[in-house]
């Protein structure tokens, strides 16, 4: 990445503490600021040779005033003076035009962070434009150099972002912490006559350190696309079905939709008031743990300011609560539960398997390793998802399976679980394993 001036912290909060100033001066019974520099390079190589370049550096800030119970809120990307007081200002005339609205405002401010631990989250990558295009050239050589059958590639992608925010309020609050994300991805395709198979994998850390290795992540993607080579169909039926952990941490999030402030009060969640209740069957449990260092979703305070804290979201299978921002939490009579821009490293926990051991609890049915459309109802909790994957006979993979659909209904799917594997994957805010259901609809022939 081409040298940059370092972001400084001291210059961020002055200028949040600015924009909170001038909204105290214009009439603003309560105000928050936030004020982010961030700066990234993302460099994309096809079959060799240079696709794309990109390199981004972007500033901006922020603020949300609230007035005789009005809320306005502008954005600029301008942090001279006269920029943030003109932001500022369309703010409070905004708030004018508002209804009011009871339940805005800032959080409480005994919920606010006042220290935090350093969670270890900013290991910038001083890594320069030819340095990135040879990463991604040795990602990709790999992967096509693993069998004759990678006939073609959608390249591989080498990326590096970092980040500063600070983050101010009315009421005193005001912390901030720099952050990075580094990734790399590739995309191959095999070919076996007429048949055709795309697949990918990809690496991503806070610290660039603890990247998989470019040709681990080519020779990954490439096996992938290789093993889904004479892909057959699959009779309709209803069977056990095993997401693998990248699939099914997108079940774990349709729950924490289905759980969150927002979909409760607007009563448009399949899991509407299921505080109390079994959503996953008993041993199961999710844990949000926000201050692991160095994870993708440790954060010290969320986007409002409230502290974070280790929390107990479903414990035995039963749902201990709601996923809160300030606002949500009001309107359900609660508090906020620290999640005003989402959950930080969401853990499923259990009783785990190795893979092999699923592939044999399974006997018989389908292991899905890719989802397409976007059929999911999060009121209704109907779930109906094109499928790809492999045929599991008798505890073993008996062959690539395309062109199929599974279906079923959340509520029962989530209960449904049998197993979980012990193959954590911890690319994101949710951390998850492999899923056993026990039967879904399998729709093919």
């Amino acid at each position: 990445m081409p040298a940059v001036t370092e972001p400084n912290a001291q210059e961020l909060e002055r200028y949040v503490a600015q924009a909170l100033a001038l909204a105290r001066q214009g009439g603003a019974a309560q105000a928050e600021a936030g004020v982010s520099v961030s700066t990234g390079l993302a460099v994309t190589v096809r079959l060799g040779e240079v696709e794309s370049l990109e390199y981004q550096r972007d500033r901006g800030l922020g603020i949300t005033v609230y007035r005789d119970g009005r809320k306005g809120s502008a954005s600029t990307a301008n942090l001279a003076a006269e920029a943030i007081a003109e932001t500022v200002a369309k703010a409070l005339s905004i708030a004018r035009f508002t209804e009011p609205d009871e339940f805005a405002g800032l959080p409480d401010a005994a919920l606010l962070a006042c220290d935090w631990p350093d969670l270890d989250l900013y290991h910038p990558w001083e890594l320069d434009a030819p340095a990135a295009i040879e990463l991604a050239q040795a990602c990709e050589a790999a992967g096509r150099a693993c069998d004759p059958r990678i006939t073609n590639s959608e390249g591989a992608t080498v990326s590096t972002q970092r980040q500063h925010r600070v983050l101010g309020n009315s009421h005193g609050f005001l912390g901030g912490y720099p952050s990075s994300v580094h990734s790399m991805s590739c995309v191959l395709l095999g070919q076996a006559g007429d048949d055709l198979q795309r697949d990918y994998w990809y690496t991503t850390a806070r610290d660039w350190r603890q990247l998989e290795d470019p040709a681990d992540v080519g020779r990954r993607a490439a096996e992938r696309a290789l093993r889904r080579l004479g892909a057959g169909r699959l009779s309709t039926r209803r069977a056990p079905v095993l997401f693998v952990p990248e699939l099914a941490r997108g079940l774990i999030g349709s729950l924490v939709g289905a759980a969150s402030g927002t979909a409760q009060y607007r009563r448009s969640s399949f899991l509407l008031d299921a505080a109390g209740a079994q959503v996953l069957p008993a041993g199961l449990s999710l844990v949000e743990r926000p201050h692991l260092p160095r994870a993708l979703g440790s954060a010290p305070f969320d986007s409002e300011g409230v502290a974070t804290r280790d929390r107990d979201l479903v414990v035995d299978g039963v749902l201990q609560g709601y996923v809160l921002d300030t606002y949500a939490a009001r309107k359900l009579g609660c508090t906020t539960t620290g999640n005003a821009g989402g959950v930080h490293n969401l853990i499923l926990r259990g009783p785990a398997l190795a893979p092999e051991e699923l592939l044999r609890r399974m006997g018989s049915g389908l292991l899905v390793t890719e989802l397409m459309g976007q059929g999911v109802n999060p009121v209704t909790g109907d779930y109906s998802r094109g499928a790809a994957g492999f045929r599991v006979e008798q505890g073993a993979i008996a062959g690539p399976v395309h062109e199929i659909t599974i279906a079923g209904n959340l509520r029962d799917m989530y209960r449904g679980i049998v197993a979980v594997g012990d193959d954590m994957d911890e690319r994101g805010a949710i951390h998850c394993p492999s899923l056993l259901l026990g039967e879904m609809t399998i729709a093919g022939d």
